[in-house]
């Protein structure tokens, strides 16, 4: 008999109809004549219930049939007489697909810690709480693509290997075939490269942001979405070395029509959640943030606050002089901690902030100028719980500004030559975003850690599995 998916079957109500479910014991109770299995298949947060007659059976069939095990079940289905649920099946027949020693499966009745789960993240997916947050997962990613799609944007797939340096910072992660064990250098000490299979230092990018802005200038509107590293040597609870950004650009956008892109993406993403996850936005609130429903739900209903940062910073000030403590230093030319922006969304206009015109001396090279010398259109959207969610800018289109800024900030000019090239041939005023989609996930499902939202983390010391 082919089998059925638990969700669909959930959701049946052809009562006496022979049905066929595969998946994995949660838990097993009853009598030594009737056992109760709670069966799931990942595909929903509800288990659906197996009554098995052991007398009929047979108790060999059944006894391997524990916490853990795979099996499959062919029997009808019937209306529940329990509370919880409206179907379950009474079983007739009972395949055991794969077994799991009671003595030895880590996931067992009782609750687990979210640590002792990082530790055993090959087998974590089967627990209620990551179902819950990969399926999330799943259907943001679903939203995202098709968001970008419905209003004429093209995928655009950037390279994982780079030579470039997007944030100018140098936190990459080198990508090479030389013997490290033998390393050839200069007279000044310098790696030499030229036996490397690149021929030329390479890294993983930080950023698909350099080439989706080609892109944009042949396509019109581009978003990339894929993997990005940074080697941050960094523990706190918002930071992986791996991680996935969405980042779009549109030609002709300006700063103005990048925030709102930002934001009409944000509440699309949003609003998906809470219309195809409620189960396990439910669950998720139930076990972590009792406001989380609440939280997603406020997002929507108002416009985002737009902030000048030099405003930011007088109401971060004005905090501090009426005893206010925070742990870093405010003052205007500072790159704000997740502190000072959740106080802007989370006690001073309770809603999310775009904050915009930031000094150019904190902001990364290819950000517009304002008229002012000092500030740069740029934009990051800051959420609570989250701090900033989504940073982006007008992109600066004049090519002897951008080149003047690549020398101020140290970037090899001859690794810029292609991207200097769309400013001499056919420049035009642009715009974009980058949005952390794991930033995104700790928003939507709640959860306090980065980790939890990514199914294989990797962070300092940390490349298991």
């Amino acid at each position: 008999m082919t089998g059925t998916r638990i969700s669909k079957v959930l959701g049946m109500e052809a009562y006496g109809a022979d049905v066929n479910v595969k998946g994995w014991v949660r838990t097993r109770r009853g009598s030594k004549q009737i056992a109760f299995i709670a069966l799931n298949d990942g595909s929903t947060i509800h288990n659906i219930q197996i009554v098995a007659d052991i007398n009929r059976l047979g108790e060999d069939i059944l006894k391997p049939v524990t916490t853990g095990a795979c099996i499959s079940v062919n029997g009808k289905l019937v209306q529940s007489q329990g509370k919880g649920q409206n179907v379950e099946i009474q079983a007739d027949h009972i395949e055991v697909l794969g077994t799991a020693d009671p003595n030895s499966y880590p996931l067992q009745k009782k609750g687990h810690s979210l640590e002792f789960l990082r530790e055993i993240a090959h087998l974590r997916p089967r627990t209620n709480t990551f179902g819950a947050v990969f399926r999330i997962r799943h259907n943001m990613a679903f939203a995202i693509h098709k968001f970008f799609h419905d209003r004429g944007f093209f995928y655009f797939h950037t390279p994982v290997i780079t030579a470039s340096d997007c944030e100018g910072a140098g936190q990459m992660f080198q990508v090479t075939t030389l013997n490290l064990y033998d390393l050839k250098k200069d007279d000044r000490g310098a790696i030499v490269y030229d036996g490397d299979f690149f021929g030329k230092q390479a890294s993983l990018t930080v950023s698909g942001q350099l080439e989706g802005e080609l892109a944009a200038m042949g396509l019109g509107a581009v978003y990339t979405f894929g993997p990005t590293f940074r080697a941050e040597n960094s523990n706190t609870p918002r930071h992986l070395a791996e991680f996935w950004m969405i980042e779009p650009e549109v030609a002709f956008n300006g700063i103005r029509e990048n925030m709102d892109l930002a934001e009409e993406f944000i509440k699309y993403c949003v609003q998906w959640a809470l219309d195809n996850c409620l189960d396990d936005i439910r669950f998720l609130s139930e076990r972590f943030d009792g406001e989380l429903t609440d939280r997603l739900e406020s997002v929507l209903k108002e416009d985002f606050v737009r902030l000048p940062y030099s405003e930011g910073i007088k109401i971060l000030e004005d905090a501090v002089a009426k005893g206010h403590r925070f742990e870093f230093p405010v003052y205007w030319g500072a790159d704000l901690a997740s502190e000072h922006e959740r106080y802007l969304v989370e006690n001073h206009f309770n809603r999310p902030v775009i904050l915009t015109d930031y000094p150019k001396e904190i902001k990364a090279f290819y950000m517009k100028q304002n008229d002012d010398g000092k500030t740069v259109r740029a934009m990051d959207v800051l959420f609570p719980k989250i701090g900033e969610i989504i940073g982006g800018s007008e992109r600066e289109a004049d090519y002897d500004k951008l080149v003047t800024r690549i020398r101020e900030m140290n970037i090899p000019m001859k690794d810029m030559w292609w991207y200097l090239d769309t400013r001499k041939f056919g420049a035009c005023p642009h715009a974009g975003f980058g949005l952390g989609f794991e930033r995104l996930l700790l928003f939507v499902t709640g959860m306090a850690n980065i980790r939890d939202v990514i199914p294989f983390p990797r962070t300092p010391n940390n490349a298991e599995f």
